[in-house]
């Protein structure tokens, strides 16, 4: 029994050991995908020294941070989402709406006509509503396609920030004697 303890407690410290190993090796610039190379033989610590200064180098001068630009991107795309979600109500209701006018402005025609309100009730209410239908899938179409719109330029805005940090961090780097690619 204890033999098998300690197989175990053996085991989960070897596993725990290489997970820790794994994300303690992720340096500041390979969680942006910015990939590093010291030319000059420069150790592991005085990277991460020389990244965290081009990174609060980068943030200074650009005035983006790229970890809060990913918390804005999940923000404006749960935006997006209800946005477009709401635009998809957009004219819910119309028909019936339309229907009541149309059916108001027949009997009024169907009166002063041929005195039988009833007849112009009918033929209104069924113009009325065919007519708010195509109103509200308009405007629905519309609203949509602007909520879809108004998302992409938001992304495309996220991604020239983040592009233009990835620019200002890379030549701090270089002029550090790295090799920089993103």
């Amino acid at each position: 029994m204890n033999r098998m303890v300690m197989c175990a407690g053996a085991l989960l410290l070897s596993c725990s050991g290489s997970v820790l190993s794994e994300s303690a090796g992720k340096t500041l610039a390979s969680t942006m995908e910015v990939y590093v190379f010291p030319k000059n033989g420069q150790e592991s610590a005085e990277q991460s020294m020389h990244e965290a200064a081009c990174y609060d180098w980068a943030t200074e001068n650009t005035g983006n941070d790229p970890f809060s630009l990913a918390k804005k991107e999940s923000a404006d795309t749960a935006q997006a989402k209800a946005d477009i979600e709401q635009a998809s109500k957009t004219g819910q209701g119309a028909g019936a709406g339309g229907a009541i006018r149309g059916a108001m402005v027949g009997a009024v025609i169907g009166e002063v006509i041929d005195d039988d309100a009833s007849d112009g009730a009918k033929y209104g209410a069924a113009a009325g509503l065919i007519s708010s239908r195509r109103r509200a899938k308009a405007a629905r179409a519309k609203a949509t396609n602007e909520a879809e719109n108004n998302s992409a330029a938001t992304k495309n805005t996220t991604a020239a920030d983040l592009a233009n940090f990835k620019k200002a961090f890379s030549v701090c780097l270089e002029a550090k004697d790295y090799m920089v690619k993103y």
